[in-house]
């Protein structure tokens, strides 16, 4: 079950990485200009963009501003992409 776990949470990430790299660059910001705005290290949004980190919900709903978009339009992606059976809990 660990292992189903770490597998779909490893996934879970790469999807979320994916959409918030695919915003940044259509409102054309670099990373340095994006994390300079809402406080966080470049390394850290590089991480974020990298499925190296599984942000907290906190940062999340800082990202979604400094993109301009609703929180709720990265989770409905995201549902989207991982598919209706998609679970962390096995």
């Amino acid at each position: 079950m660990q292992d189903v776990y770490l597998k779909n949470k490893k996934l879970m990430q790469q999807i979320l990485s994916g959409i918030i790299k695919r915003y940044r660059q259509d409102r054309n910001k670099s990373i340095s200009l994006i994390s300079d705005e809402i406080g966080m290290t470049k390394s850290m949004w590089a991480d974020l963009e990298k499925a190296i980190k599984d942000p907290q919900l906190s940062t999340l709903w800082r990202v979604s501003e400094a993109l301009d978009i609703p929180l709720s339009v990265i989770v409905i992606e995201l549902e989207k992409a991982l598919g209706k059976d998609f679970t962390l809990i096995g």
